[in-house]
């Protein structure tokens, strides 16, 4: 079953895949969401859209989860394996490194979630890890904690051969995929994936 999660962040520019999915809006998210996307479910403590919107699952403000761990939990208790994030971005970079954590938090309970920015596609992932149809797209991998070893991989401009990426490193930033049918194989440890779409200025 596929979920979506929308967040109260940077508006997703491009066209949201809604169709069959169970979609949970949270708080703000619901002012560029409404009326573009179907949503089953307006959940959070609704502090950012300033009203509660009717039939809403409401959560007090002060608590110790964010409104997309909620969003999260209930996918994922309703059999939701494949789970796309949009909103995850924009001008709070404390909030992005938080619903990186989501994609991280969703790993471990075996699902596959994707947080699509208006930029790049991001998600976490081990073992043999296909890129399938990303070619001349920007690559770029990290470690999920402490680090992460790379055994081998096919198709990248830079290749990637026993290397273990770690914590408070750089390497990993900016490599290219140059085959249709790319792989890296993570023999341990877990790596954030993110596939850059679309460059932004630096």
């Amino acid at each position: 079953m596929k979920g979506i999660i929308l967040l109260n962040g940077e508006p997703y520019r491009g066209d949201i895949e809604d169709a069959g999915a169970f979609v949970v809006c949270c708080d703000g998210a619901l002012r560029h969401a409404e009326g573009r996307v179907h949503i089953d479910v307006r959940a959070g403590d609704f502090d950012s859209l300033g009203y509660v919107p009717q039939n809403a699952l409401v959560y007090p403000s002060e608590k110790n989860f964010t409104d997309g761990e909620i969003a999260l939990d209930l996918l994922l208790r309703k059999g939701c394996r494949d789970i796309d994030i949009y909103g995850g971005g924009g001008g709070r970079e404390d909030h992005l490194f938080g619903n990186l954590q989501l994609l991280y938090a969703a790993f471990l309970r075996g699902a596959r979630a994707v947080m699509h920015t208006n930029y790049t596609d991001i998600f976490c992932a081990a073992g043999e890890i296909p890129l399938r149809g990303l070619q001349g797209k920007t690559l770029s991998l990290a470690p999920v904690g402490d680090g992460a070893h790379i055994l081998e991989s096919e198709g990248l401009k830079y290749p990637l051969t026993d290397l273990t990426l770690a914590a408070g490193s750089c390497r990993g930033v900016s490599n290219v995929v140059e085959a249709d049918e790319a792989r890296v194989a993570c023999a341990s440890g877990t790596l954030f994936v993110f596939v850059v779409r679309e460059e932004g200025k630096w």
